[in-house]
């Protein structure tokens, strides 16, 4: 029968886990037996042991009551069977991660020029310092300071030892802290199994082998099992075998059960198997290699978002062959995928870059690269103009021969303006941006983990900013899914409240608490509530809970039925799911009559298959379609225009005399039914939604309902919430008129008529998960609103896979969501309210603002470094700012400035501005107004300084000095100068949008001001005491005045060009835009081949190969990488492609496996160049009767 049940032996056999003595059967045999497939299996089983009862005798578990949890027991079965945890790849060391930081070009052309500088000043030739050689030893006062020239190569080096420590233990602590955050992910996943016969939920790590785990519909497999029971039990394995379909399973076909897989439809209890590393996805994680070497770095790893192996989805076939492609299906904040690559060395190394980087990283990179060739073109330009100019003079100008002793001397002067050069690149090139992006990035995670928004794409925090549409689940994340009766249709009267139970007929009253008790999932209970006082606790579906309640509410109670009945004397269960809208489970009479099945579901539904109903005296009466219609009119409709959803309770009977039915004929069996009663039941608006919702809008965006429940039902809570505003003209659609108006004759979706209903749509109900994919789809490829629209989803179920996956930012509720919901989410929601995500836009434009606040600091720094060192050496021959002070400026300066400014907390007034959209430029007018406003300054007061500075401080210049010279008061002077311009300018960044007032706020980020502060500390460490390392002279208090004036001038220099309006100064160009559609290339838009988008192909080109910020773009947002998709692509893999499940209730199987569109979201965890065979998704509907 389609219900399997092994035959039970009595009471429980051997759970008592005292036993001594070994298992009878060893690890190995249960491996071998879980490497069968169904036929092969069952015949295995019976083989060698009988069958599924005999594996659990000899496993010491009873089938009913499950183990006893003896620790004893339970570690003598980690000790014969594994734990179930895969032990995770170590973590990169940190002189790993230092060694990857030295591989920037620009640090390594610096280290050279260091080691040959240093070489040189070694290098005294005999007669080197004759007057010949010209007037490179004059000036210097005595042998002591000649001895000093190594001082600027090991200072050089110094500075680079001191970024590439901050840049590895930046990587270092990043990866411990995602390891952190990954490992508290894991603790949190459970899972049910039954001890002492009672059901408990344990963490998935403490799953041992003979464990009797339950299963439902929307669970993610932990483990390998073999099935015990099940009702209509379907899962999906496309994560292991990469097949579309569903998998039945059965007692006599297939009863193999396997970790990583998705249950689909149905529910059962299993034997477990096979833990950790013994279970399928643990051979596949050892076959590569990465369960291998005993780290215990035990960061637990049996886990429900598949126990990492199972995340790993291995897909058949690859071009060059059968080599395996294993990529963990798992992108929970991903830690330890941080495990770069699992090396699968023989299969080459295929190019995969990702589908479309996020909006914030392809302007970011579009931004760096034209900045970087701006960079080597400036720093070749000094360096030829340098030796030119050098040549020149010397040898023509003076006409001085070329002597043999000279030649290291003149090497030295080249080495000097080749240092130079390099100075001007460091400068260029702004490497602090990667750092600040990944500060904000995880310091913005870090604090939205307290406004429960657990993140588990980096990009998508950035995303969330520009977010225009979020279309919303309504149960659940409007609604405070606490389902209750409030109305109730029972023999022929209409309840406006739960009725007495004395007014309703025994006979009437026996069928009802019979019907709902049984036929709904034993898992769903209420249980007496945590605190005193509080309400009872709802345990699985919310919408049996409601009706479990109105038995509690008719002072009957459920469980008693439950216990005579047992699930395994159900007879057949025809599970919830999207098609069918109902669920029915039959029973097989004891006295021998027939069968008797009870029947729920969606009203409109389920009444359209009944043939009579209950009257007032509890006795069937027939029930015509006319009948029917008034009752829609007179009961249901009311009942939906107070909000509440109808469900619709009947029963059968099957007489004994007709013969058995054949079950799997669903159209006869769910027909003739009998109506017991309709009831309405509430799903109240949770209190803050409606205020979260206008904030949503103030902000610019739109918010849209998309749900399962009937049209009246959601356009009652839509008006509830202010999603729908009386008197304007927005669309309530059904799904099906959705779908007429949007499908051509062919049935296909076309855009245009797309574009004619979603800007107006605000409500879609009865929707199926195929609509919402559609509507999300839609939109986001709709070109009729001058911005591209980005669009955040939120679902709770299976059937929002889809849907959660295509969208910029999918939103997956932490407490009712089913785990595949979670696999396909970018943020999970801890709490599951709506105001969280009014919080995520919040924190996404605030990291969005940082990185603008930052780009305005450190381009200013930039454009002044750049245009001093460039001039100062072409007149002077000599860059005012030396390496090592350009060094302390643009690195450590930089990474400082990274910290205040990306680090700034989020206000409520970044909601009362529009979304900034896909092509919105990252450096507006207003910012580029202050920078070269600010440029402007600096520059006037630096070259001031630098030409007549020495008659302003009655000091002497430091002008054409030759090599080796000591630091002069006069240079160190224009550096002071700078920095304290610099430290005042970093105050004005604060403000992008030009306000006036720079303090506002400053003393709610501690982290500012000490920052401004510290740089100070450190300035006048350097300057006074820095010596000749950082070319610097002690100055006097006078001298230190006169530097902190012209840096405040700053401030108020800041305030005259606010009081500048932007719209007078049209020659302002904007900077950083995005990526326009239409830049892009037919052949990039193909899904097989290596998608680069345009900056990367320049890099390709090699023209700016070496340049420092896309090198640390990529080194540094190695984060936003692991967080995305797991890790640096694996040797010609894939992206991970979760497969969908479903939620509490359902699932309907799409068989085209490239259902799902890959997700646009940046750094999306897809595959680029992915075979379509190997993206099966499964798409699920939304639900009525289980929880939408």
């Amino acid at each position: 029968m389609a219900n399997n049940t092994a035959d039970h032996p009595s009471g429980n056999s051997v759970a008592d886990g005292n036993q001594e003595g070994d298992f009878g059967i060893t690890v190995m045999d249960l491996r071998d037996l879980m490497e069968l497939r169904s036929g092969e299996a069952v015949t295995k089983i019976a083989d060698s042991y009988g069958d599924v009862q005999g594996l659990c005798r000899r496993l010491k578990t009873s089938p009913i009551e499950g183990l006893s949890g003896n620790p004893v027991d339970l570690e003598k079965r980690h000790t014969a069977f594994g734990k179930n945890f895969i032990p995770p790849k170590k973590p990169k060391s940190f002189l790993a991660l230092v060694w990857e930081a030295l591989q920037d070009v620009t640090l390594i052309i610096l280290e050279i020029a260091a080691v040959i500088s240093l070489g040189l000043s070694f290098y005294h030739p005999p007669g080197g310092d004759s007057e010949l050689c010209g007037e490179t030893a004059s000036g210097v006062e005595d042998e002591g300071e000649a001895q000093a020239g190594w001082i600027e190569g090991a200072a050089i080096l110094f500075s680079v030892a001191i970024v590439v420590l901050v840049t590895a233990f930046n990587d270092w602590s990043k990866e411990k802290q995602f390891r952190g955050l990954q490992s508290r992910i894991e603790q949190e996943q459970k899972f049910t199994v039954i001890r002492k016969g009672q059901v408990i939920q344990i963490p998935v790590s403490e799953l041992v082998t003979g464990d009797i785990a339950q299963i439902k519909y929307g669970d993610l497999l932990p483990a390998d099992g073999i099935l015990i029971q099940g009702n209509d039990l379907k899962i999906d394995e496309s994560s292991l075998t990469g097949e579309s379909d569903q998998v039945r399973k059965s007692l006599e076909k297939d009863p193999m059960l396997l970790s990583g897989t998705h249950v689909m439809e149905g529910s059962g209890r299993m034997v477990v198997s096979a833990v950790g590393l013994n279970s399928q996805t643990g051979i596949i994680f050892t076959l590569l290699g990465a369960g291998d070497g005993d780290e215990e770095k035990k960061i637990k790893k049996g886990v429900t978002h598949p126990p990492p192996p199972s995340s790993w989805s291995v897909l058949p076939k690859t071009q060059d062959g059968i080599a395996l492609e294993i990529q963990p299906l798992k992108s929970e904040v991903e830690s330890e995928e941080k495990e770069p690559e699992v090396e699968v060395k023989q299969v080459k190394r295929v190019q995969i870059t990702k589908k479309e980087k996020s909006v914030l990283q392809g302007k970011l990179t579009k931004l760096a690269v034209l900045i970087g060739k701006a960079g080597l073109i400036m720093s070749a330009v000094t360096v030829i103009i340098l030796i030119l100019y050098f040549v020149i003079d010397t040898f023509g100008v003076q006409g001085r021969p070329w002597l043999k002793e000279c030649t290291p001397i003149y090497i030295q002067y080249f080495v000097k303006f080749f240092i130079i050069g390099v100075t001007v690149l460091v400068v260029a090139v702004p490497e602090g941006l990667p750092l600040a992006v990944t500060i904000s990035l995880a310091y913005s995670v870090k604090k939205m983990m307290k406004d429960n928004n657990l993140v588990r794409h980096l990009d998508a925090c950035e995303t969330m900013g520009n977010a225009t549409t979020i279309c919303s689940d309504k149960t659940g994340t409007l609604t405070m899914n606490r389902m209750t009766v409030v109305q109730a249709y029972l023999g022929d009267t209409h309840y406006k409240k739960v009725p007495e139970p004395d007014v309703i007929k025994p006979s009437t009253m026996e069928v009802l608490v019979n019907s709902i008790a049984i036929n709904s999932a034993y898992t769903t209970k209420i249980l007496s509530p945590e605190k005193e006082g509080g309400l009872p606790r709802h345990v699985g579906n919310k919408t049996e809970c409601s009706l479990l309640g109105f038995v509690l509410e008719l002072k009957r109670d459920y469980q008693p039925i439950r216990d005579e009945i047992p699930e395994e004397k159900l007879y057949k269960v025809y599970t919830f799911n999207s098609s069918r809208k109902s669920m029915s489970t039959v029973l097989k009479n004891t006295d021998g009559s027939g069968f008797r099945m009870y029947s729920k579901g969606a009203s409109e539904i389920v009444l359209r298959k009944c043939s009579r109903i209950l009257d007032t005296n509890g006795e069937p009466r027939i029930f015509k379609p006319k009948d029917r219609d008034e009752m829609v009119k007179v009961v249901i409709e009311p009942m939906a225009c107070d909000g509440l959803r109808t469900i619709c309770v009947a029963y059968r009977d099957f007489p004994a005399e007709a013969g058995e039915p054949n079950w799997d004929n669903e159209a006869d069996i769910l027909n003739e039914l009998t109506c017991i009663c309709v009831v309405g039941i509430e799903d109240p608006v949770r209190p803050e939604v409606p205020d979260a919702i206008l904030k949503c809008q103030r902000a610019g965006i739109t918010v849209r309902m998309v749900t399962g429940d009937n049209i009246n039902t959601a356009r009652a809570i839509a008006t509830k919430c202010g999603i729908l505003l009386p008197g304007e003209d927005f669309l309530c659609l059904e799904g099906k008129e959705f779908n007429q108006l949007i499908r051509n004759d062919q049935g296909e979706v076309e855009q245009e008529r797309l574009d004619k209903v979603w800007p107006k749509l605000r409500v879609l109900a009865r929707s199926s998960p195929t609509d919402k994919h559609t509507l999300v789809k839609g939109i986001m490829d709709s070109t009729v609103l001058e911005t591209r629209q980005v669009v955040a989803v939120t679902g709770d179920g299976t059937n929002d896979g889809p849907a959660l996956k295509k969208a910029d930012v999918g939103f997956a509720m932490g407490i009712a969501g089913t785990d595949v919901a979670k696999e396909a989410s970018d943020i999970i929601l801890t709490d599951d309210n709506f105001t969280s995500i009014v919080k995520a836009v919040m924190w996404g434009r605030n990291v969005y603002d940082s990185i603008s606040k930052f780009l305005q600091f450190q381009l200013t720094v930039n454009v002044v470094a750049v245009i001093v060192a460039f001039t100062g050496a072409c007149i002077t021959q000599d860059s005012p700012l030396k390496a090592v002070q350009m060094l302390w400026v643009n690195l450590i300066m930089d990474t400082l400035a990274s910290l205040a400014l990306a680090t700034e907390p989020p206000t409520e007034s970044l909601l009362l501005r529009k979304p900034y959209g896909r092509n919105k430029p990252l450096i507006s007018r207003t910012m580029m107004k202050n920078i070269l406003g600010h440029a402007v300054y600096q520059l006037t007061i630096i070259f001031t300084l630098l030409f007549a500075g020495e008659n302003f401080f009655n000091i002497d210049s430091g002008r054409n000095a030759p090599l080796h010279s000591p630091p002069s008061e006069h240079y160190t002077i224009v550096f002071n100068v700078f920095v304290m311009m610099q430290l005042f300018n970093e105050i004005n960044a604060r403000k992008i949008h030009g306000e006036r007032n720079v303090f506002e706020a400053i003393y709610r980020n501690p982290i500012f001001c000490s920052v401004v502060l510290g740089t100070f500390v450190l300035q006048i460490v350097i300057v006074q005491v820095g010596g000749k390392p950082f070319s610097c002279t002690a100055l006097t208090i006078d001298q230190w005045l006169w530097c902190v004036f012209i840096g405040v001038g700053e401030l108020l220099w800041g305030q005259l060009i606010s009081a500048i309006p932007t719209h007078h100064l049209k020659f302002l160009k904007e900077a950083g835009h995005g990526t326009h559609k239409e830049d892009v290339s037919e052949n990039e838009m193909n899904e097989g081949d290596d998608e680069i988008d345009h900056a990367e192909m320049e890099l390709r080109r090699g023209q700016v190969l070496w340049f420092r910020g896309l090198n640390r773009i990529q080194t540094q947002m190695d984060v936003v990488y692991t967080f995305q998709t797991g890790q640096a692509p694996v040797p010609g893999a894939l992206r991970r492609q979760p497969s969908v499940v479903s939620q509490h209730n359902d699932a309907k199987t799409v068989s085209s496996p490239t259902h799902v569109g890959l997700s646009s979201s940046s750094l999306s965890a897809n595959s680029a160049g992915a075979p379509p065979l190997l993206t099966p998704a499964v798409a699920a509907s939304s639900s009525t009767a289980g929880s939408e």
